[in-house]
């Protein structure tokens, strides 16, 4: 700010997943190699969490380790100032694997030059904002396009690697049966290892990456919640959407578990959350299931109608027993519907 240099910073959701991760960096990089000289702008990919929160995201920090990119080299949303540089007229700001903003950060909307998400477009941008919405598995598709489609010899190893792993991890290693993947996806994934023969087999990747991400074994609850987190709120509620690595049954058996909720909600200003919770078996064929807690009995009911009547898509949600009365549970027969498909929903219950 002091030196009045223009910083172009290409962030991922708040949720700060592998996809928005391995995004970031890759769009960041390609935008700098390929900016035309003199560089104006600074280019700086933000990984969208305190950077106290990374140990969580224990597929990103496996991933990024093995490729030999040091946490050290990485900045989080807590070591940079963004309002600061918005309100200095110095950021620009392009959205990856997300393009709304949480409420939060709605003062950051007009230094938006460029959006590229994967989900449902729920508002629209006019120019001079450029908008790739497109629906494939992963976002880093999209990113791996872009890179592909400028000039050679700037994709390196390093970089198709990452994009490489997470389309896999993204799409359940291709595997149709998960509802993820799109041609699109398996398109990339054969362009990266065409160009890169010495890349490590798909199933070896895949394994590696799902071990990781399922990995919470010490984590506590709060952990757990917070390891995968998006918010969603509306003028007087907030409500926090956790994706859970873990069988809904475990996890609503863990020791203290309506108190560990409620400290989680109470100390983050959260009036319910909905656990998303998903395991796989032997086929990479999902098992998806949701809780629903909240101490308001009127926010808790206005949810789970919400998402038991839902049309686009039907969530096919059969009740479960729950051991807890602020608790609602349900298996979900629709498995291909995602958070992404969720996450919609919800927002227009509240």
């Amino acid at each position: 700010i002091q030196q009045h240099q223009e910083i172009h910073v290409v962030m991922g959701n708040e949720a700060c997943d592998l996809d928005s991760t391995v995004s970031a960096l890759a769009l960041a990089y390609f935008l700098a190699q390929t900016s035309p000289a003199p560089k104006a702008a600074v280019f700086v990919p933000v990984l969208n969490i305190p950077r106290a929160d990374f140990a969580l995201r224990t597929e990103t920090t496996f991933l990024l380790r093995d490729r030999g990119v040091p946490a050290s080299s990485l900045i989080f949303r807590d070591e940079i100032d963004l309002g600061g540089l918005h309100h200095a007229g110095l950021l620009s700001l392009t959205l990856v694997d997300h393009h709304v903003l949480p409420g939060a950060d709605a003062a950051l909307e007009e230094a938006v030059v460029e959006v590229l998400d994967h989900r449902p477009l729920e508002r629209d941008r006019g120019p001079p904002c450029q908008v790739t919405v497109e629906p494939v598995g992963s976002c880093a598709t999209l990113v791996t396009e872009r890179i592909l489609q400028g000039p050679p010899g700037v994709l390196d190893k390093t970089t198709a690697s990452l994009l490489h792993g997470t389309i896999l991890l993204d799409c359940i290693n291709l595997s149709p049966a998960a509802g993820k993947v799109t041609p699109r996806d398996v398109a990339c994934v054969s362009l990266l290892e065409e160009r890169f023969p010495e890349l490590p087999a798909r199933d070896a990747v895949f394994g590696a990456l799902q071990a990781a991400k399922f990995d919470v074994t010490g984590l506590t609850t709060e952990q757990m919640l917070r390891k995968d987190l998006k918010v969603i709120s509306n003028d007087e509620v907030v409500v926090a959407v956790s994706g859970v690595f873990e069988d809904l049954e475990i996890f609503l058996l863990r020791p203290g578990l309506l108190q560990d909720l409620e400290a989680f909600c109470q100390s983050r200003g959260y009036a319910g959350l909905v656990a998303m919770t998903v395991s796989f078996n032997q086929r990479h064929e999902p098992t998806r299931k949701l809780a629903v807690y909240s101490p308001q009995e009127p926010l808790r009911s206005t949810l789970c109608r919400a998402l038991e009547e839902a049309t686009t898509p039907s969530l096919v949600l059969q009740p479960l027993p729950s051991p807890w009365p602020c608790v609602a549970a349900y298996a979900q027969g629709n498995a291909v519907a995602t958070r992404k498909k969720v996450l919609p929903i919800l927002r227009a219950a509240l």
